[in-house]
């Protein structure tokens, strides 16, 4: 793991998009793409940027199960707010959470995601370690899935939503198993509440307790990181 400090969340969104710059620039064409607070900075250098990326397909990592994409609280809105409304690009994928067979709509996203390789992942990371919407007991092996989510995530998530009871219970997450295939992945955490999962991810086991442990596995990651979160290293 290549572990990058940095001050602040915007400075680490600054250099996850330098790092994405230079995919382009070296041929990326495929980009695992994230949700939530971790990213948005991200994605705002990205915006205010001027590269193309109208010929670049992302693949995202999660969706809420129940939550179409005209949702407010979808992660298709939140991809479509942050990012693709100001910088289209080519395809996007994100799984279809009104899916009437969620297997089936599983499946039909591994063959996604085959047909595409990844070529960047990004990544953030819970609480409790999870990546994606992948929870503590997941397969390392694992392609996508329905998850039922644990207390911790709907307790995280809650925020975004008028009452805890409107946070929907189960997603649809793409696997560890397809994660790890990414070629490069680059992981941020900003904020002391992910230091002890920062920790557990670049010092402890690589255990399913603590799905981003795996990543220890993978030959290309960088990890970005601001000094609250680095607090237990």
């Amino acid at each position: 793991m290549n572990v990058i400090r940095v001050k602040n969340a915007d400075e680490g969104g600054k250099k996850a998009f330098e790092i994405i710059k230079e995919g382009i620039e070296n041929g990326a064409e495929v980009f695992g793409l994230a949700t939530g607070s971790t990213p948005e900075t991200m994605y705002s250098y990205m915006i205010a940027s001027d590269l193309d990326f109208s010929d670049k397909v992302s693949i995202n990592l999660d969706e809420y199960v129940g939550l179409s994409g005209e949702d407010d609280q979808s992660y298709r809105y939140f991809m479509n707010k942050h990012l693709f409304n100001e910088k289209p690009f080519k395809e996007t994928f994100v799984p279809n959470g009104k899916a009437e067979d969620l297997e089936a709509e599983c499946k039909h996203y591994d063959t996604i995601i085959a047909e595409h390789p990844i070529d960047i992942q990004v990544l953030g990371i819970g609480q409790n370690g999870h990546i994606g919407f992948n929870e503590p007991g997941t397969p390392f092996d694992a392609t996508t899935q329905v998850v039922e989510l644990t207390e911790s995530t709907i307790n995280a998530n809650k925020r975004y939503f008028e009452k805890v009871e409107d946070v929907p219970t189960r997603a649809l997450s793409m696997g560890i198993g397809s994660i790890m295939k990414s070629k490069k992945i680059i992981l941020m955490a900003f904020g002391e509440a992910k230091a002890d999962a920062v920790k557990g991810m670049i010092d402890g086991e690589v255990t399913t307790d603590l799905p981003a442990s795996v990543l220890q596995n993978h030959e290309d990651v960088v990890v970005i990181i601001d000094e609250a979160a680095a607090s237990k290293l």
